[in-house]
Order: structure tokens, then sequence, then C-alpha cells
């Protein structure tokens, strides 16, 4: 295993900058984002422009190289299933754009999220169908992946075979694909052409075991994060985990993300990085930074050291 950086932690660096800082870190490996999620998203791709010129191609290439650094993972997360047409065509075309560009560069892995359709009537924005949430409309999931989600991945997943690359969803709470048991309803319908981004953040504020997941979906782990969770157990007891407030305030939310090892133990993150080998996946994991205690560059740097003790053990 060996460990990369997301670099969409660094917007305020340049691509040339954030390959140093991670090289003098001894990270070689390295993800970048074209997608449309998050606040400061695709700060060192110009995915129109690396579709449109070989020399934007050559200057990522040239960067990489003068810094020992390889690019693992083109990340594209976005609503690609977002009830809004602009919205859906603009994340769908990263997507797809994203496809391309792995296939161009010689990357084999895109990672990006199932997507989050409306409801039956339409409307703007996306409805997480969890039942608890949908009392109105119970059976609201089974459309959305009925209609949605096995047709637009079916196609993806053609598309992706064809050009050499793996998609890999992170099963993220907020899209309809976001523990094993959806996943391994998806995979039945589309193949493995669409595997998974093992991010155990996303199932530690769950209650979820994910080394649990790695058994359900072995064989299907095409890429993996870093990224820890902290749970404040006495804080959960008042406000449960589907804590509403944000932004995120670490003095009295229920749980947020953390650096590697500051929510769960070093012994915790080797039993996991044992189940993400034997689940199939001995490669990158890509820290992603979202701990709101730190800066970015102290923030990875805390999960550069997690990983490395966890490694070590």
């Amino acid at each position: 295993m060996r460990i990369g950086v997301y670099t969409d932690a660094f917007p305020h660096l340049t691509r040339r900058e954030t390959l140093a800082w991670c090289a003098e870190r001894g990270v070689v490996d390295v993800e970048m984002g074209v997608g449309t999620w998050g606040p400061s998203p695709r700060p060192h791709l110009d995915l129109d422009r690396l579709l449109r010129e070989r020399s934007a191609r050559d200057e990522l290439a040239a960067d990489l190289n003068e810094h020992g650094a390889t690019l693992t993972c083109v990340n594209a997360a976005g609503n690609v299933l977002h009830p809004d047409p602009s919205e859906r065509a603009d994340a769908q075309a990263r997507l797809h754009g994203a496809i391309q560009l792995a296939s161009q560069v010689g990357v084999d892995t895109v990672v990006t999220m199932s997507g989050c359709p409306g409801g039956r009537g339409g409307g703007p924005l996306g409805v997480f169908a969890v039942w608890s949430t949908c009392a109105d409309d119970e059976a609201l999931w089974e459309h959305q992946f009925a209609t949605e989600l096995v047709p637009y991945w079916q196609g993806v997943a053609k598309v992706a075979k064809t050009a050499g690359v793996r998609v890999c969803l992170e099963l993220h709470p907020g899209v309809t694909i976001f523990n094993a048991a959806g996943y391994e309803r998806l995979v039945a319908e589309v193949g493995p052409q669409i595997a998974v981004n093992l991010d155990p953040s996303h199932f530690w504020w769950q209650g979820i075991d994910p080394a649990l997941v790695c058994e359900a979906i072995s064989g299907h782990i095409g890429f993996a994060h870093g990224k820890d969770t902290l749970v404040h157990a006495d804080r959960v007891a008042r406000h449960g985990v589907l804590d509403w407030r944000f932004p995120v305030d670490p003095a009295t939310q229920a749980w947020h993300f953390a650096a590697v090892g500051e929510g769960h133990d070093d012994a915790t993150w080797v039993a996991l990085l044992a189940a993400i080998r034997a689940a199939g996946h001995d490669g990158v994991v890509s820290i992603e930074h979202e701990d709101p205690r730190y800066t970015p560059e102290e923030g990875v740097e805390r999960s550069i050291a997690g990983l490395r003790r966890a490694l070590a053990g």
C-alpha cells in the first residue's frame, strides 16, 4: 500500500506548489479533481483544456515528472443524477470527461458518487430516499434505483470499459448508493466496471464497521481514501448521528471528519488496512482532508503520520 493525497485539499496552492509540498513529505501518488462537489473543486486540473489541448496534457506530465509524482486517480465527484437538467448535464459531462482524460494520460481509476435523483413529482433538488425520511413515499429508493441509477450506470460502465478505466463510487450518505447493500444491488445490474472507493469515514459515523464492508464487497474495491471520523458519544446521545447543523463546529458537533488516527486508534487502522488488502486493494490510500480543526497542511501532515503508523503496524 502507498500513501497518496487528494490535492483538492490545497486550493490555495498551484499544482506545482502542491506537488512540491507532497514530494517534500515523501508522498508521490496524487489524486486530482475535476468534479463539481465541494467548496473549492478542481484547483489543479482544467478539464476542458486538458481534453482539448495536447500541450496541456504535456504540461501536466512535466509537472508530475519534475516532482517524481504519479497521477493515480481523477476525481469527478458530483451529482450525476441531479434533477436540475443543467446541473445534471454538467456533472455527467465532467464524469465522462474524467474517464476520457484518465484514458488519455494512462490513469485507470476515476472516483465519483452514484448520484441522487429527485422525487417522483420532479423538482429542482435531489431527494435522499432513506425510508425514515421519506415517509410519504417509502418506495422512492426502489423507484430511483430502477428508473435512474441502473440505466445511467449501465451506460457509464460500457464507456468506462471501452476506455480501460474503472469507475469507483464513494459510498456517501446523501446519494442513493451509500452502503454495501446498495452497492451489491447496483453491481449486480451494471457489472464490476463500477467499483468502490472505500472511504471509511462515511461508514464510521453511521455506526457501520468499514472492515465488514470490505468483506461484503470483496473484489470490488478499486481505490481508497484515508480519512477518519471523530464520534463524540456524549453528543450523539443528545443529538444522534443525523446532526443537521452546518457548517460543522468541532466544538459542538456530534461527529466530524478527522485526520487519520484521530478518530480511531492505530490498531483499528491496522486492521482496516488489512481488511482492504484482503478485499483486493493493495494500492493507494489517498488522504482526503476534511478535519475542521486543522489547516490543510496540518491536517494532511497528521493523516500522513497516522497512515504511516498504521502501515508500519
